[in-house]
């Protein structure tokens, strides 16, 4: 095995439409009525190891819009990568994902979070050891907070892992955005040796795994 709605305006009166239409027969005038109403995005933050790699994963998911690395859990006001790094900031490194709730669910979120990552360790993921590294979700809402219990107690209970998973599930307080040059981080750094040996290896498996899930233009890579 895995980060907000409108109200429609009042179109023109019957009258004034008809007499538009008697007028200029050739004219359509399109009533805001009936636009379909815009769907405003949903946010989940993730932690699931160094956010170079579930940065990349959640970027190529359809239904994603923006995905953006950063810190959040812990004490310190605008941390600084190497302060996260220290392990004395008790700030673990996340994915903030906006996301489009009618293309993706929460539910199948979650479902990526738990296959590309190991819940199973407590401040780690491979080599990279120490607590900001660990699993966690910090719930939005309520809903959030039910769903990834739900699920967590559903897969120990599948015994799906061969040890128990040790994600927190915490309410979401604040996210700190991590410094430019670690955003977008695998296409922007390519050659870099921890990206072709961790970070690629894993998004290859996503994509072979979530296929059916990918948006379109990494299909057609």
């Amino acid at each position: 095995m895995l980060l907000l709605a409108s109200t429609a305006c009042s179109g023109p009166s019957a009258s004034y439409a008809q007499e538009t239409a008697e007028a200029k027969p050739a004219a359509k005038t399109e009533s805001k009525e009936e636009k379909k109403p815009m769907t405003e995005p949903s946010l989940a933050t993730f932690g699931g190891g160094c956010f170079w790699c579930t940065e990349a994963v959640f970027l190529e998911l359809n239904g994603v819009s923006s995905v953006t690395s950063g810190y959040s859990g812990g004490h310190s006001e605008n941390p600084t990568y190497k302060q996260v790094c220290n392990g004395h900031t008790g700030h673990a490194e996340v994915i903030q994902i906006e996301y489009d709730p009618e293309k993706v669910t929460f539910n199948e979120l979650l479902e990526v979070f738990f296959k590309t990552h190991d819940p199973t360790t407590r401040n780690r993921q491979g080599v990279d050891v120490g607590s900001q590294y660990r699993s966690a979700v910090f719930y939005h809402s309520q809903e959030q907070k039910e769903v990834a219990e739900q699920i967590i107690k559903a897969l120990n209970e599948e015994q799906v892992y061969d040890n128990p998973i040790v994600t927190e599930v915490t309410e979401f307080t604040k996210f700190w955005p991590a410094e430019d040059y670690h955003q977008n981080y695998l296409a922007e750094n390519p050659q870099n040796p921890y990206c072709q040996r961790v970070v690629q290896p894993k998004v290859e498996k996503f994509r072979k795994v979530f296929k059916d899930k990918l948006k379109k233009e990494e299909v057609e890579k």
